[in-house]
């Protein structure tokens, strides 16, 4: 701020108020501050003005979705430890929008966060702007849907494991064309499950049909797409006699979906998918599923973060805490 007051004979002051856009400043002084930080390159330090006014007792989340069975646990877990420890909880949703996801996360910088839990977007490859934001000394922990690229602590399930067990109980009822349908190809989680469902049939002496693999780009959000990929399998040459699903949302409307198309599950086509409905057992039929335990992801993510706020020294030793799955069997995929 020196530099640009010195630049425009202004004083430092008046460029602060300025850049935040105070009513005590004319328009004009602003616009010629503003043109000149945006053609300087000029950011403000989120983490600096925090620091300034001290902590805010105030951790900031990042889902996807809060109506999300999955994510409405994880949320209960991280409040139920986050109030315990005095902090009080912001939650922003991005609906798994990249653009949507950035502005939340500098959203909530701009809060003066004492830090922040994130579950990235199905759209999120480039994590620059968490990245940039560690560097400037926020606290930042991943829970769920996780990035190689960044170095801390880090909650996740047995992505693997989960799938692997689920394609082999199909295998095992008498199930041989089993589809999978999973969300967008370049997230950590996708390519687990993908790879634990991969696995099972090729240790079972099944070939890998690539026509059964189906993925929902917009991650189970638009149910056009799901009724798409199921008219393709339904019109395939090997059409499945059961369905593997990776995530919580295509799992529930790919049931519906199958009960509108009159398809008797599981007599025409068995169906077994992660979520973490309630509602699983009193469905019709009641639902086989893969079992994330959210609310204790929410815990252990909450624990990690509050421990970097706290600690007085650079952390450089992280952590990646591995959660099991549970499978439950239900009528689905019982076969008759």
């Amino acid at each position: 701020m020196n530099d640009i007051a010195k630049a425009l004979n202004l004083s430092a002051s008046t460029v602060s108020k300025a850049l935040s856009n105070s009513y005590e400043i004319s328009e004009k002084t602003k616009k010629l501050v503003l043109e000149y930080a945006e053609a300087n390159n000029y950011r403000p330090n989120l983490i600096a003005q925090s620091l300034k006014h001290g902590h805010s007792n105030s951790i900031g989340i990042v889902v996807a979705n809060i109506d999300n069975h999955f994510f409405s646990q994880v949320i209960n877990g991280i409040e139920s430890i986050a109030y315990q420890e005095g902090y009080n909880v912001i939650f922003t949703q991005t609906h798994e929008s990249y653009d949507l996801e950035v502005k939340n996360v500098t959203h909530l910088a701009h809060r003066s966060v004492d830090g922040l839990l994130i579950s990235l977007s199905t759209e999120t490859q480039n994590i620059e702007h968490l990245q940039k934001l560690q560097e400037q000394g926020l606290p930042i922990v991943f829970f769920d849907r996780v990035s190689d690229e960044m170095d801390t602590h880090k909650v996740i399930v047995d992505n693997f494991k989960g799938a692997y067990e689920a394609t082999v109980h199909l295998i095992r009822s008498g199930y041989k064309n089993i589809a999978h349908i999973t969300s967008t190809a370049n997230t950590y989680v996708t390519r687990e499950r993908l790879s634990g469902y991969t696995q099972a049939l090729t240790d079972n002496g099944i070939a890998i049909n690539e026509q059964l693999i189906k993925y929902c780009v917009l991650g189970g959000r638009d149910q056009n797409e799901i009724k798409g990929i199921l008219n393709e399998l339904l019109t395939n040459p090997v059409k499945p006699d059961a369905i593997f699903t990776a995530f919580d949302r295509i799992t529930t409307v790919t049931l519906g979906l199958l009960h509108q198309l009159k398809i008797k599950i599981p007599q025409d086509i068995a169906l077994l998918g992660f979520t973490n409905t309630v509602l699983a057992d009193v469905l019709n039929p009641s639902l086989s599923t893969v079992y994330q335990p959210g609310f204790e992801m929410g815990q252990e993510a909450t624990k990690m973060l509050i421990s970097l706020i706290k600690t007085k020294r650079p952390v450089t030793d992280f952590e990646t805490i591995v959660l099991p799955t549970q499978l439950f069997l239900r009528d689905s995929t019982a076969k008759k």
